[in-house]
């Protein structure tokens, strides 16, 4: 029986043996052998960097090849390019328009948010909030334009106005354009005006860049240019929160027993609801969880919380950093219940400079401002109506310097 595990060489050394010409047959053999031979040693040093890759995905098969050229010259190593210069990033920007979709809930929460690193990451100016609270329009806007033309980036405008309120909206090149903020409905001496007050402290918090807030009706006009008034503000080591203790009706027979424990019969302020605050008093106006549901609940008809929840808050509980005086003044020397309007016969240059230099019922005899006396006690004034315009016009930008 025949072998078949024969190795190739016998088979070849066979052939060669059965063939009729078995020389030519090993030429060819070793033709084809020297071909083969040198067909490899070029093709190997041709795809010098070739890789092979053999992939089975799936049942099938995948093959990746990789080749780089003889001939491609080779990479030219650059330099990486030089790092930008190092500049302080600037302040995020902030939007045209204070409208936003937040619950009022949602609104208080984010505002309450503070940051723990003091210093800024970016550069900016510390801003100065003004708060408008109107029932309709700002109807002295066109002194207002006067006072803050050419000091855009240092103040921050926000208008509460009642919901009810259609009229047109200021001109685009207006600083009013776009400050109104999400209102509700405000009645005087109701609760729903610290309502209102919160909810501008809140939308103001909301720009990091805001450093003081001031409170400001429809009625108010300012008593110095606006680099006084900024100085003033942003310079100063205590808030403006006028809070006094006063007897009487009007005093503490405003106060409910049923405030205790929380806020007690000698913890009971009055003052005006005009204030101008730093940044760590707004935030924790807007967080108070413990006085103002107090509030909330119990000071109702003749007790008007827009004249004794701030007072009373900030007495108690920080007190020590208070002036215990409005920067707002008002005439209260003809009785009733709200104070002296102003029409346009009443404004003259004379009036307003007695305001200024605090006689006329503007400042009395001075008062302190960062541990030194001052005749500089009012910044603002009110209550003016809208037909003194024409005059406030006229005199105040020349009374009160508002060019410079």
């Amino acid at each position: 029986m025949k072998s078949h595990g024969q190795s190739p060489i016998s088979v070849a050394g066979k052939l060669i043996n059965y063939s009729p010409h078995p020389l030519l047959n090993l030429l060819s053999y070793v033709f084809f052998f020297v071909f083969g031979l040198t067909f490899g040693i070029i093709l190997c040093f041709h795809y010098k960097s070739f890789s092979f890759n053999l992939q089975v995905t799936n049942g099938q098969f995948s093959i990746f090849t990789s080749q780089s050229l003889l001939n491609q010259p080779p990479p030219i190593n650059t330099p990486p390019p030089p790092p930008p210069p190092s500049e302080k990033p600037t302040a995020p920007k902030t939007h045209d328009e204070v409208l936003h979709g937040m619950s009022e809930r949602e609104l208080m929460w984010r505002a309450s948010m503070a940051p723990k690193i003091k210093e800024f990451p970016f550069e900016r100016a510390p801003k100065v909030a003004f708060m408008f609270l109107t029932r309709g329009p700002v109807i002295l806007a066109p002194l207002w334009e006067r006072f803050f033309r050419g000091h855009r980036g240092l103040y921050s405008i926000y208008v509460h106005s009642d919901p009810s309120f259609n009229g047109s909206e200021p001109d685009r090149d207006s600083i009013f354009h776009g400050r109104r903020i999400p209102s509700k409905v405000v009645q005087w001496g109701n609760v729903n005006m610290i309502e209102a007050e919160r909810r501008l402290l809140a939308n103001a918090l909301l720009d990091f860049s805001n450093q003081r807030f001031v409170l400001i009706s429809e009625s108010c006009i300012p008593l110095y240019n606006f680099s006084t008034i900024y100085s003033y503000l942003i310079n100063s080591t205590q808030n403006f929160v006028e809070s006094y203790d006063l007897a009487g009706p009007v005093g503490r027979g405003r106060y409910s027993h049923k405030m205790g424990p929380t806020v007690k019969l000698h913890d009971w302020r009055k003052g005006s609801q005009w204030f101008g605050i730093d940044r760590s008093l707004a935030l924790e106006v807007i967080s108070d969880t413990s006085y103002f549901p107090v509030f909330q609940k119990y000071c109702d008809g003749s007790c008007y919380a827009d004249e004794h929840y701030l007072p009373t808050f900030v007495s108690m509980k920080f007190g020590g950093r208070n002036s215990n005086r409005t920067l707002t003044w008002v005439d209260w020397s003809r009785g009733g219940p709200h104070p002296a309007k102003f029409v346009r016969t009443d404004v003259t240059p004379e009036f307003l400079e007695r305001l200024r230099s605090g006689g006329g019922g503007g400042g009395g005899g001075g008062c302190e401002y960062n541990g030194e006396r001052t005749n500089v006690c009012y910044l603002f004034a009110r209550k003016f109506t809208y037909n003194a315009l024409d005059r406030l016009l006229r005199f105040a930008p020349k009374v009160m310097h508002f060019n410079r």
